[in-house]
């Protein structure tokens, strides 16, 4: 494979929020090009004007950012192919449009959406429910085919409005291959006369991105299996356009499932189940709605791209957990799957998981720091990080830095009393009042001190482990959890564990 070749690009629309199938495109185009020493190329697809949203092409930008995953060329790195915005290369495509109608493989059709109606109307049967404007209807309907040449120029010089529709052959046999799935062979009668210029003047997506790819020197196309049905289509417009040994390779990705396994992964599955779908929040401004994403739900930008790099592909051992650097490394096409994966969200909380236990608390501390704040917890960053390396292997999220660990930070708003009262009498109640009163003798900043003093009176008062050590760690935590319960006492010191000692006695009464 020639490296200096390599070129690839992802095609996102300007239309919302940037779904994680989106995302995975994104990075397998970039693992691909990094491990091939190519290039990773972004391009705008915005040439559907009806639903561009503002503020969505730099919302793409900002979650390749943060994912790590920024690219070699667009329209915000620069590069020598651009424009990088299909909404600035109109002209371009008009050039093509136009070269395929001189060639004999397009035509004008300038029928009203009316009569595009009637069209469907008149020649729905139960044999052919969705009649398409095809080989067998073109005929049928007001076109340059039907039309002398003078009525077309006569219609174009009045300003009617059309469209060019691409002339799709019948009962022809086109051969291609995908990588993933080997060789392919479709018949174009099943394939319409698609529009290739809207009246606007804008081109559709697949005459753009034929041109685009061609002209961009696009080596290797990755995109959803859902796109395979229109690939006949593009083959043709290669073919037509005389440009068919300049084709890319083909990779049509395995889609992301939902859940159950059942269907494709949709926003609403998101929202029914709670989880996220999109990579980071995403505000519609025609709304106000907000979709959440997984950067703000807490998930880092290393776990979630390797979870994601995990949804249709396998390195083929054993291993889990990769860095981005390591997921270039072993990247191959060879091992994408050709079967949709299902989304997990516990497991991708794991690799989450994962990657928080691989991060240093001082790290981690940085990044956790707004959650803290929001929950009215703000220490220095020594003992953040200190309380964070006590708690974090039972953490998935960020801010599950924060419920784990706020108690070492404040002092708990309830306390569980009904998990003390399975162990309380009246000889547990007098231990702690006598102990209370023992702790001068504690050096506060040694777990081993606390222990000493606790069991030291354990003994004396011949009580078991069980009678008081539950009941101390919910007066600490005000649950049943947290790390070593001495560890606990050493972080919060004499005075706090004096006031939720008292506490919780008093309420015990």
């Amino acid at each position: 494979m020639n490296q200096e070749n390599i070129r690839v690009r992802f095609a996102p629309s300007p239309t919302g929020g940037l779904h994680l199938g989106g995302v995975r495109t994104a990075l397998f185009n970039y693992l691909f090009a990094r491990h091939n020493g190519g290039k990773f190329i972004l391009r705008i697809e915005d040439t559907d004007r009806s639903r561009y949203v503002e503020g969505a092409e730099q919302y793409i930008f900002d979650c390749l950012k943060w994912c790590g995953i920024e690219p070699d060329e667009s329209a915000l790195h620069g590069g020598g192919y651009g424009p990088y915005r299909q909404s600035d290369r109109k002209e371009i495509y008009l050039k093509y449009a136009l070269e395929l109608i001189d060639k004999g493989y397009a035509y004008y059709a300038f029928d009203t959406p009316e009569e595009l109606a009637a069209m469907r109307e008149r020649f729905t049967t139960k044999e052919n429910p969705s009649p398409k404007y095809d080989q067998r209807l073109r005929e049928q309907m007001r076109n340059s085919l039907t039309l002398s040449a003078q009525e077309t120029q006569g219609l174009i010089a009045e300003n009617t409005p059309y469209v060019i529709r691409l002339k799709v052959p019948e009962n022809e046999v086109l051969h291609f291959t995908d990588i993933i799935r080997g060789d392919i062979e479709h018949n174009t009668s099943t394939v319409d006369d698609k529009v290739l210029l809207k009246n606007d003047g804008m081109p559709t997506y697949h005459l753009a991105a034929v041109v685009d790819d061609y002209l961009m020197k696009i080596s290797h196309v990755f995109r959803g299996e859902e796109w395979l049905p229109s690939l006949p289509f593009h083959v043709l417009l290669w073919k037509y356009l005389g440009w068919k040994k300049n084709m890319p390779q083909w990779v049509h990705l395995p889609l992301i499932l939902k859940p159950s396994g059942k269907g494709k992964l949709s926003k609403r599955d998101g929202e029914q189940a709670g989880f996220p779908v999109f990579a980071m929040d995403w505000k519609d401004p025609r709304t106000g709605e907000i979709t959440n994403g997984f950067k703000e739900r807490g998930f880092l930008p290393e776990a979630f791209i390797n979870m994601l790099a995990m949804l249709g592909w396998s390195a083929g051992t054993e291993q889990e957990i990769f860095s981005l650097d390591e997921l270039v490394s072993a990247f191959s096409l060879e091992k994408v799957h050709k079967g949709g994966a299902r989304f997990d969200f516990e497991k991708a909380k794991w690799y989450n998981q994962q990657h928080l236990l691989k991060t240093s608390d001082r790290t981690l501390a940085q990044l956790a720091k707004p959650w803290f704040e929001k929950d009215g917890i703000y220490s220095g960053e020594e003992d953040l990080t200190k309380g964070i390396g006590m708690i974090k292997e039972r953490c998935h999220l960020l801010p599950d830095l924060v419920t784990q660990s706020a108690f070492l930070f404040k002092h708990p708003g309830e306390i569980d009393l009904d998990a003390i009262k399975k162990k309380w009498d009246n000889q547990v109640y007098r231990f702690f009042e006598e102990w209370l009163g023992q702790l001068d003798a504690v050096n506060e900043s040694d777990p081993a001190s606390w222990e000493h003093s606790v069991h030291g009176l354990m003994a004396a008062k011949g009580l078991k482990g069980g009678a008081v050590m539950l009941p101390l760690r919910v007066m600490l935590v005000g649950g049943k959890f947290g790390p070593g319960v001495f560890d606990i006492a050493a972080f919060i010191g004499k005075e706090a564990v004096t006031y939720r000692v008292q506490k919780a006695l008093a309420a015990l009464k």
